[in-house]
């Protein structure tokens, strides 16, 4: 029976899983990050973290890494930096003793969880923000380039602008709403101006802190502080216009039905989901909104099992959705 290898790794974990060509979970594995940017090892990281993350799943379910058919590894910031892609693409082999794998960058992973890898468009929205797409077999990306100048529409981008906002109430720029108290309530503030040494001295400008602030300007739209709305629904813009983009690159005609997904918490706030489906239905295109089919880690198995020319069968995803 064939086994396929899913890896989906980010800055925090590394999630393996074992998929068998009948649909059947054979083993799953978290094991840490492999942002090695931020790693006092480097880029021997990643080696490390697959090594030990092939041979536990691979005990876990009672194969050895000669039994895997095919790899994909998902890996943060790949193809972000060209001189250490060749060492990425290496990394795996010493886990796995042989060649039959790929890797790609993590937003593949995304995509192939939400569409089951097959031919659409996922734009994914957490932290930061990126798009992927693919069409017989022609991949294109969009977004994703980092927080400084880039993640438009991300967790990042939300709280930012919210940020923003709360300093221009605070000041009687804008005029005061519920944004004001929230964030005051959720940093723990009576000093406003304590948000600085909190965010830019404390935290450091933490992307991920920063980003955790967004929820605060969801609350406040909830609320109806008009600015939080109007940066929630420039948000959801931005996500459309990445989705949008994608599909002209991939060459979808006018009549053409285009599978969208989306992944990540900022979909998780129902005034971004729903101004994002909102936008995408006024669009010029035929957009088919449907809800993510799998996890980013089973995607990277059933891409795995795509590039190896053997996609699982529709009986076997099924089983796969259903488990």
């Amino acid at each position: 029976m064939s086994v396929f290898l899913g890896v989906d790794s980010g800055g925090t974990k590394t999630a393996l899983c074992l998929v068998t060509e009948t649909g059947e979970v054979a083993a799953t594995v978290r094991a840490p990050g492999c942002y090695y940017l931020a790693a006092s090892e480097g880029i021997a990281l990643v080696g490390r973290v697959l090594r030990d993350g092939v041979a536990d799943v691979c005990r876990i379910a009672g194969i050895t890494p000669a039994d895997i058919d095919y790899g994909y590894f998902a890996l943060p910031t790949y193809g972000e930096v060209s001189a250490d892609v060749p060492s990425l693409d290496a990394a795996p082999r010493a886990a796995l003793g042989h060649d039959r794998y790929a890797c790609g960058n993590d937003m593949v992973a995304g995509w192939a969880g939400s569409l089951g890898a097959t031919d659409g468009i996922n734009v994914v929205a957490g932290t930061g923000s990126i798009c992927y797409g693919e069409r017989a077999g022609q991949g294109v990306r969009v977004g994703g380039w980092g927080e400084l100048f880039s993640d438009e529409g991300s967790g990042y981008w939300i709280a930012a602008r919210g940020l923003q906002a709360f300093s221009q109430m605070s000041d009687g720029r804008l005029a005061p709403g519920p944004l004001l108290e929230e964030l005051r309530s959720r940093l723990g503030v009576e000093n406003d101006l304590d948000v600085l040494t909190i965010t830019m001295v404390r935290w450091g400008g933490d992307r991920s802190r920063i980003a955790s602030l967004s929820p605060a300007v969801v609350a406040a739209a909830e609320s109806g502080d008009e600015q939080a709305r109007a940066i929630l629904t420039e948000a959801a813009r931005h996500l459309v216009a990445m989705v949008d983009t994608a599909r002209h690159h991939l060459g979808y005609g006018p009549g053409e039905t285009v599978p969208v997904s989306h992944t990540g918490g900022v979909f998780s706030a129902a005034p971004v989901r729903d101004e994002f489906g909102r936008l995408l239905a006024a669009t010029s295109a035929d957009y088919e909104l449907c809800e993510p089919l799998y996890s980013p880690t089973i995607g990277a198995a059933l891409y795995a099992a795509r590039l190896a020319g053997t996609p699982l069968a529709p009986a076997a995803l099924s089983r796969l959705r259903s488990s």
